[in-house]
């Protein structure tokens, strides 16, 4: 059997796949047979390294070379001088890995997008290739299901998971050990486990991943999950425009199979356990526990009334157990390292890690997990390397859609469950966006009213109804026609909508307006008051003009307005006719010369 000298590990997520690492790695693959390298050197195609800002992402081994922003015309170039002559190719290093002056290479847990991380969820994603149940397997994979279905009984397992302090990283933080206990105590005659791998907040990507990166984690976790509550058969609901994960897992089930990991008498007992995809049409709602069963059994995705709860009456009302991909991805730890560990991780009431997909004004954008309990500033100055060009932070919106936005002034907060709801956001299923001073949070707001209206099923009249009228008042002050009796009657019909939905999406459909009245009331009063948008973003609320001293009449700017707007003389100062101006600011991204203001 030949022993490679050498790995090549090809990020192959969805982001790096976007960015051509495939063709990368085929380019890789042809270049090393060209070159006899081909026994030597195994290319890897793995999950998501988490630094997205960087992509595509290639690390060589035994070097631990780091090399960003990879292009297929790279390829050659690396294969020549690091694969054949040893020679690593600085000029292809992501910067912060090499020491200064010398030839050695910092190591990823020395780098400081890296270094404040604890990977447990993520563990496997950018080290194995998901497509290779051997390489799962060689990490220690399916030894947890072993140990469970030999060693353990069903209530040992729920106890430990309870020990653990583990709570639902799908955005409620519901204590994972006690929804188990509830399902397993339930009565019925079948059971089922179900997977929320929906994800529907805007920039979040976390669950994506880990499906990419991992699927065989979250496979073996729903099967011990069965063997816990006394079901036999699970479902997966992932939203189709998902279909790098969905092949993975339907490859990862496929082999589950094969080794008799899934089936019947897995691990020579009488457990059986087997599992099916559902594909969403890509519902926000469906998000919703209730929805997503409804929408499993071939329904209209739609809330029910709660209770019954799905640990009762779930999946054909029969009792079902439901987490997201996140909390199954921590399971196996779990079982494998012992309550203890995993508890010691974290505060007191937030045990373990959470993942956060960084997006947004900043540096490095991409997937995180930090220990419970760092906190916004070390994500966002540490981890994230902060904003880019210079410009100043101004807030952090969590939970996405349902969450709220945090300040500059609250930079401090430690990120757990209980501190987020104490400031007016929540952790939802861990999208963060980050805002500098270029972002009105006016705008904002109206932003995620505007998706929640979109995606409000219209079952409840105060989500059908109340986030409709949200939404036009918000649309209202943008555009300058906003009175101070518009700011009480958000409040108002906010908590209105809190009180009266029927479901999670309308309960939190209002995080967004009532967090940004709370931190940044002054900005909403300037739409109001002074009919002017701070940030420059309200296009109703804003003028171009022209400084005269400035302008060299150069005639750049009219020449690129769309509207015919400005006008004037060669070497002479322009004008812009207001009347006539859209507002789209082309003018502006033209001028060399600073000469046009916006206000």
């Amino acid at each position: 059997m030949d022993i490679a000298r050498g790995h090549v590990l090809i990020c192959a997520g969805t982001g790096c796949t976007s960015s051509k690492s495939g063709q990368i790695a085929d380019e890789m693959e042809k270049q090393l047979i060209e070159k006899g390298l081909d026994k030597e050197i195994k290319v890897v195609k793995t999950g998501c390294f988490g630094l997205c800002a960087l992509g595509p992402i290639m690390i060589v081994y035994p070097e631990g070379a780091f090399y960003s922003k990879v292009t297929v015309d790279d390829v050659e170039e690396i294969v020549e001088e690091h694969l054949l002559k040893g020679r690593i190719v600085k000029r292809l290093l992501y910067e912060e890995t090499v020491h200064d002056g010398s030839d050695d290479i910092k190591s990823l847990n020395e780098v400081d997008f890296y270094k404040k991380q604890h990977r447990v969820a993520l563990r496997n994603c950018g080290v194995i290739n998901p497509e290779n149940i051997d390489e799962y397997i060689a990490f220690d994979g399916y030894k947890a299901l072993g140990k469970v279905l030999t060693e353990m009984t069903p209530e040992q397992v729920i106890e430990t998971i309870k020990a653990s302090g583990l709570r639902g990283r799908g955005g409620g933080g519901f204590p994972t050990g006690m929804k188990w206990d509830f399902t397993a105590k339930a009565q019925g005659d079948q059971k089922f486990v179900a997977c929320n791998a929906d994800e529907g907040d805007p920039g979040a990507f976390m669950d994506r991943s880990i499906l990419e990166g991992d699927p065989h984690s979250v496979i073996e976790a729903m099967a011990i999950a069965a063997y816990a509550v006394g079901a036999d058969q699970g479902f997966i609901y992932i939203r189709a425009e998902y279909p790098i994960a969905v092949h993975r897992l339907n490859i990862a089930i496929g082999q589950a199979r094969e080794y008799g990991l899934l089936g019947k008498n897995i691990f020579g007992t009488d457990f059986n356990f087997d599992l099916e995809i559902r594909l969403g049409a890509g519902a926000f709602v469906c998000g919703e526990e209730t929805a997503l069963l409804t929408s499993i059994e071939g329904k209209r995705g739609e809330p029910r009334p709660r209770p019954p709860f799905p640990a009762v009456k779930g999946l054909w009302m029969k009792p079902t157990l439901l987490n997201n991909v996140e909390t199954y991805a921590n399971i196996c730890q779990i079982i494998l390292n012992g309550a203890d560990w995993f508890s010691s991780i974290g505060t007191e009431k937030s045990k373990g890690t959470k993942v956060f997909a960084l997006g947004g004004k900043i540096n490095n954008t991409g997937l995180v997990e930090i220990p419970m309990g760092t906190t916004l500033r070390e994500i966002i100055e540490e981890i994230g390397g902060g904003i880019p060009n210079g410009k100043k932070f101004k807030a952090a919106q969590t939970g996405g859609p349902s969450g709220g936005c945090i300040p500059a002034s609250l930079m401090d907060t430690p990120i757990d469950y209980d501190s987020l709801i104490a400031i007016g956001s929540m952790m939802g299923s861990g999208g963060l966006i980050v805002m500098d001073e270029d972002n009105c949070m006016v705008d904002i707001a109206k932003f995620f009213l505007e998706f929640t209206v979109d995606e409000s099923c219209g079952k409840c009249t105060p989500c059908r109804i109340g986030t409709k009228r949200l939404y036009e008042i918000l649309d209202k002050i943008t555009k300058g026609k906003g009175t101070m009796e518009d700011l009480d009657r958000l409040e108002e019909l906010s908590n209105s909508i809190k009180a009266g939905s029927l479901c999670g999406l309308g309960q939190s459909a209002p995080n967004p307006v009532l967090s940004t009245l709370r931190y940044f009331r002054d900005e909403y009063e300037a739409h109001v008051k002074e009919k002017r948008c701070p940030a420059g973003v309200c296009k109703s609320l804003l003028s171009y003009t022209i400084i005269p001293e400035k302008c060299k009449g150069c005639s750049a700017c009219s020449r690129a307005c769309p509207a015919e707007a400005i006008s004037g003389q060669i070497k002479s100062p322009f004008v812009i006719d207001s009347s006539k101006c859209i507002k789209c600011g082309a003018c502006m991204d033209t001028c060399r010369f600073g000469a046009i203001e916006k206000k």
